[in-house]
Parts: structure tokens; sequence; C-alpha cells
């Protein structure tokens, strides 16, 4: 296929884009750059893959022309980014990745993979939820997954084909790594000071899932036959991959030696509280297999923050916070206040 990959310099953009590659896809990335200098270890083939440096905003039906898919990775990626603000978060999450949905279709691209996220079941308790669970989302970010998804599947016919990846908490090394991820931030503090710090009191549920998992997920979504995935949602993780915030922690502590859990000061319940089952996915998205598990993704953000030599410093610094990087950006005059560049950037 001929796929625009939308946000390939992000977290799992710059997995998936080798993936496709690898799997015999043609693929020509997108992205506003906001992250290109956000590097952990070796990412010289995602800088050698053919890209437009374009905001997700400023995308024209030129650009979509003979592409057969679209994956739209392209957002404000969390929700302490959705919440710095919350309209901008809906113009960037919403309305442009519907307009980019309505422009594909338009350009006659077949395929149209959304990432959307386990978040948009938000407080939800005990229970596992399946993709026809009512939706409740308490953040803007979520919010906006919820919004799209019912844009993309009206959007969808004979011609185009929606899919939308509910994807649960991802973790795992990426060459644009984040720290700002449940299971990647117990690690890192684990290794940078010796102690597991939780900022909540660690019994809410989060379903999780390893980056790579999340790659194939897209890879089956793009090659699954039309009727296995046509406007459909899937919940895209391990069903028994659902865990208590202290029980990662406990899985951290047992990867990583000498380190012991601490919680922050005053912390309590997280309002994002939900478990999710896979068994769509698992049983229905024709090649998506899942393989990893949270044991063996501790061990590998171990070992990859060692052979990086991940410091105190580097770890509280910007570089692999999105917010933090953000505000860096703006601070430096680089971005305005609704994240445009103030100079132009380079087009790749």
């Amino acid at each position: 296929m001929q796929v625009l990959l939308t946000g390939h310099e992000g977290y799992i953009g710059a997995v998936l884009a080798p993936r496709l590659l690898a799997a015999g896809h043609q693929v020509v990335g997108l992205d506003a750059g906001w992250f290109a200098d956000c590097a952990f270890g070796d990412d010289a083939a995602l800088r050698g893959l053919p890209s437009l440096r374009r905001d997700l905003r400023q995308v024209q039906a030129s650009h979509l022309a003979g592409f057969d898919a679209v994956v739209q990775l392209a957002a404000l990626s969390n929700d302490p980014l959705g919440d710095l603000d919350p309209a901008l978060t809906m113009a960037i999450n919403e309305q442009a990745t519907i307009r980019l949905a309505r422009l594909a279709k338009e350009a006659g691209v077949e395929r149209f993979v959304f990432s959307s996220s386990c978040s948009t079941y938000g407080a939800a308790g005990d229970a596992f939820l399946d993709e026809q669970a009512p939706f409740s989302p308490v953040t803007p970010y979520a919010l906006s997954k919820v919004r799209v998804e019912a844009a993309l599947m009206a959007l969808a016919d004979e011609r185009f084909t929606p899919v939308a990846l509910r994807n649960a908490t991802a973790y795992g090394v990426s060459p644009r790594l984040r720290v700002d991820l449940v299971l990647n931030n117990l690690v890192a503090w684990a290794v940078t000071s010796g102690k597991i710090l939780l900022m909540s009191d660690g019994t809410p549920w989060r379903p999780i899932v390893h980056v790579e998992d999340i790659c194939s997920a897209f890879l089956a979504a793009l090659e699954a036959p039309r009727q296995a995935v046509h406007a459909q949602a899937f919940n895209i993780g391990r069903t028994a991959e659902n865990y208590r915030i202290r029980e990662l922690a406990e899985i951290v502590a047992a990867t990583v030696p000498g380190c012991t859990i601490r919680y922050a000061e005053g912390a309590g319940p997280d309002a994002r509280c939900y478990r999710v089952s896979c068994a769509k996915a698992e049983e229905g998205l024709p090649g998506y297999a899942a393989r990893w598990d949270a044991a063996a993704g501790a061990r590998e953000l171990y070992d990859a923050y060692q052979a990086e030599g991940l410091s105190a410093e580097r770890f509280a610094g910007p570089t692999y916070k999105r917010l933090g990087w953000i505000r860096h950006l703006q601070a430096a005059g680089s971005l305005s206040p609704d994240l445009r560049w103030q100079v132009a950037a380079t087009t790749a």
C-alpha cells in the first residue's frame, strides 16, 4: 500500500514507520516536527523516511492524492497536554482529524485507521468493558477521541473504510521515548532515583499495551479484509494486561534492583479507572497477536535506560515529556500559544 502516516515522529509513529516499511508498504510521513529533537537512541531509520513537514491543520487535498490508506496518529497525545488548552485540543484532535478524514475520502483514500484510546471509557470502575460499553470521558483528550470516532463512522461507505483502534495505555522503548506514560515513568523513577513514585493511591485499574503490539494492530487493520474491519472499533492490548497501578509498581520493584515504592504526598484515587476486554481484537482482527506483558516491558525499559545512561536530570527535564517539551518550545519563542511554529519549518 501507499500509506500516509501522520505523527510519524511521535512515540508510536517512530516505531510504526519502520514496521510498515518492513512489511513492504510505501510510507510517507506527515508531522509538525514538534518532537524532532527528542530522540532516544538510534533514530536514523526515522530521519530517512520521506516526509512532509506539516501541521495537521495545514493539510490540503493535494497532500492526500495517490494514497491507499491514512494512519492518523497526529494529536495532542495525552491528558496533561490536552488540558493545556481544551479548545486547542478540540481544534487539533477533533476538528483537524475530521477534516483530514473528509479530505482523504474525497481524494479516494480507501482506508483510514484512527488512533483512538481506551481512555474514552474514563471513570468506569472494576467491570471489564468491551467495545459496546458506554463512553465516560473525563478529559478533553478522551472526549476528542469519542467525537472523532462518531464522525468517522458517519463517513463510512462502500469506498471509504474507517477503523478506530482504542489503544490501552502504551509502554515500551521508542526512538521518541515518552516518560509520561505510566510504566515508562515508574521504571524511569526506579532507575534514576531508586524510588518508584506513585502519584495516585495505586488502586485505579489501567489496561496497558506495548508500543510494538500497538504497531501490530495498525498493520493488521491496514491489511485485513475490508469486511473484517469496516467501520469498527477495537480495544487494543491483551485482556490479561489490566493492572492496578500499584501492581505495576510491584513489577518494577521486582525488575530494578534496590528500589522502593513511595507514594506522593496527598496521593489519592485517580478518576481514570477502567478495565477493558480485548477479545474482539484478539479473536477477530486478522493478523493481530499481542506478545508483550508488563514484566517483559519493564525489563526492556530498564535495559534501555541503563544502556542510554538515563540520568535523573534528563528524566526530570522536558525532553521526554510531551507537555514539558511543548512548554519548552513556547518559552523559547519557537511555538505560539496555539502551537504554530513562529518560524517556518523546513518542508521535507
